[in-house]
């Protein structure tokens, strides 16, 4: 009965893991038909962003699919960068790591920050956004 009652945690948590999967699985396939209307896109945990053109969608993944979307036309960007930890990253020598990473644009009416989770693909973006801005 001891034996019993010491994988009885165990069970618990193979069944939390498989749960945590399929729930981050059920996120990925609603983020995979999501962006099967895009040019480019990302996911990650904390955003999901698309690219058509010179619009760019990003929201929030979710198991139901994307919350929060929201839209940006990019003629109305007058500056796109990459800040990292609250300082503009030089994206010649992006930093490697950071706690807070955004591809910020900024606009006449405001400034908008889509978030990311690696300094490396934020920098492929704002690279890519800021050529497609010329």
């Amino acid at each position: 009965m001891e034996r019993g009652l010491l994988w009885l945690p165990l069970l618990g948590l193979f069944f939390w893991l498989a749960w945590a999967g399929w729930n981050e699985y059920q996120k990925v396939e609603g983020y995979r038909v999501w962006a099967q209307s895009f040019d480019r896109a990302k996911y990650d945990i904390l955003a999901a962003l698309g690219q058509k053109g010179d619009r760019l969608t990003w929201g929030k993944p979710t198991r139901k699919g994307l919350l929060e979307l929201q839209t940006l036309d990019l003629t109305t960007v007058q500056q796109i960068q990459l800040r990292v930890d609250g300082k503009v990253a030089n994206l010649t020598a992006p930093p490697e790591q950071g706690k807070q990473i955004f591809l910020e644009c900024l606009t006449d009416q405001a400034t908008v920050q889509i978030p990311f989770t690696e300094v490396a693909i934020a920098a492929q973006w704002v690279q890519a956004l800021q050529k497609l801005d010329r």
